[in-house]
């Protein structure tokens, strides 16, 4: 499974960015986590391909994730940005026992 995200980048507190991840194959689980500077990898969200979505309690209500899944594709729209929302982050994919890892992209939360 390939994993190919894009759409970070430097935004000030209280704006928007959208996140997208395309994988190379139809995958049933697909979604977000995150790392910041000296901290563990933590959850942000996800969605199976029928549509049930789990979301880490930080980014309930800002942040929604959702699916295009004729282009098994994963998105990401965050809103109301704070700075310690400020990480690298990388798609996630689960599939068949196995966790996939995109190569992770940066998003700035910074005046």
């Amino acid at each position: 499974v390939q994993l190919q995200a894009s759409g970070g980048g430097l935004v000030q507190p209280g704006g928007s960015l959208r996140l997208s991840c395309a994988a190379s194959q139809s995958i049933f689980n697909m979604g977000w986590y995150r790392q910041a500077p000296g901290k563990q990898r933590e959850l942000v969200a996800t969605m199976t391909r029928i549509g049930s979505a789990n979301y880490a309690d930080s980014v309930k209500g800002r942040f929604t994730i959702s699916r295009d899944n004729a282009k098994n594709t994963v998105f990401l729209q965050m809103n109301s940005l704070k700075p310690e929302d400020t990480a690298v982050y990388y798609c996630y994919a689960f599939f068949q026992l196995t966790s996939y890892w995109g190569q992770g992209t940066l998003v700035t939360v910074s005046s």
